[in-house]
């Protein structure tokens, strides 16, 4: 789970492969991210959260574009499950 740095919102990754983005305020999904065909093992938000990243068990990592809710990028390559993404603030 990935926090905004305002902290209204929420990023999880989940068994179901999905990616969500939370409305903290309400407690209602804002989006539901769908694209990987695996388990989503960690998540990052961009500093100014439009962006986030999540890798899977799939061997992928995607970029995804939060306004739309749609991949901007998937990253192929890995040989074995993606356990771990980061965003840095630059």
């Amino acid at each position: 789970v990935a926090l905004s740095a305002d902290g209204t919102r929420a990023l999880s990754g989940s068994y179901d492969e999905t990616v969500r983005l939370w409305d903290l305020g309400t407690g209602k999904a804002i989006h539901t991210l769908k694209g990987h065909n695996g388990a989503v093992n960690s998540v990052a938000l961009s500093a100014d959260g439009t962006r986030a990243l999540s890798g899977s068990r799939d061997k992928t990592v995607r970029l995804w574009d939060l306004g739309t809710g749609k991949t901007i990028h998937t990253l192929k390559g890995h040989t074995g499950f993606v356990m771990s993404v980061a965003l840095s603030a630059d």
